[in-house]
């Protein structure tokens, strides 16, 4: 099976905008999860579509904590976006990856624990593999488009995922070093998670803003120090964005997290509650209605 792109775009702190949108307009999307963080910007650059969405809302004014992100995911399905990228301001855990590096993520240790992480349950339970919870192909190429915009790139890294909104202390940075943890931030889960129930190929470029509060010599990271390198990462985030979408082959060839329900439906049919089932419209259409 072969189809066009459409890459949703969930732009993070100092990612606001994408450069050289056409055709674009806001659309104001409703789900049955609740309200987006925004309207998403729909529009294409090139031969490619692609619908942006502000994860912490126009202006920033939504907490990590209190992101919705089963109604952010879900508003992009329902667009018909095939792939995600993820745009994520992060901390460096090791010496190596300095403010203004770009990590292109290809692990997570989730430690969030009030947030909503699945789009099923009781009445209707599945079991997605998170193994390797993002898309190869993708991270690949935000990886060649991140280096074309000048941005020194890490390709592969483990992002440890808090609950936030505090940054951590030094216990918990030094811990989060022993696991081998190279970056850490408050919003890339459950995203990353619904992403793969949603069927949605997922890519995560984590914007390295400063080292968080392990280096003992130094301050601890505080507001002004994050802003201040999140308004130098953003021009290099955007044309990243836009090398991406300029770079895809003209057709999209199928990857297998297209098909991941497949293998994760547990409840028998006549056992699923109709309420969650009709709520599941959007991210589990195609399974649901064999």
């Amino acid at each position: 099976m072969v189809n066009g792109w459409t890459i949703g775009i969930i732009g993070g702190s100092g990612l606001y905008a994408i450069d050289g949108i056409e055709d674009g307009r806001w659309v104001d999307v409703e789900t049955p999860w609740g309200r987006p963080s925004d309207a998403v910007f729909t529009g294409r650059i090139g031969n490619v579509r692609c619908a942006f969405l502000p994860r912490h809302g126009r202006g920033h004014r939504i907490a990590p904590d209190a992101i919705n992100a089963r109604a952010n995911i879900d508003a992009l399905k329902r667009l018909g976006v095939t792939d995600i990228l993820a745009i994520s301001s992060v901390g460096s855990l090791v010496e190596d990856r300095p403010p203004g590096s770009f990590t292109i993520v290809d692990q997570f240790i989730d430690r969030t624990k009030a947030r909503p992480s699945s789009f099923f349950g009781t009445g209707m339970v599945a079991h997605v593999s998170m193994a390797d919870p993002v898309c190869a192909r993708l991270s690949s190429l935000a990886a060649d488009a991140a280096r074309a915009a000048g941005a020194s790139v890490n390709a592969a890294g483990t992002y440890l995922a808090m609950e936030g909104p505090q940054f951590s202390t030094r216990a918990e940075s030094n811990l989060y070093r022993q696991w081998g943890c190279h970056v850490i931030g408050m919003t890339a889960m459950p995203e990353a998670r619904l992403a793969r129930e949603a069927e949605l190929p997922y890519a995560l470029v984590g914007m390295v803003t400063d080292y968080d509060c392990w280096r003992e010599e130094e301050t601890a990271v505080d507001v002004a120090q994050v802003l201040m390198q999140v308004d130098a990462n953003a021009a290099l985030a955007r044309q990243t964005v836009r090398n991406l979408l300029l770079s895809l082959p003209p057709v999209r060839q199928a990857s297998p997290i297209d098909t991941c329900l497949d293998a994760a439906l547990i409840t028998a049919p006549a056992a699923r509650d109709p309420a969650l089932l009709a709520r599941l419209d959007a991210v589990a259409r195609r399974v649901l209605r064999r």
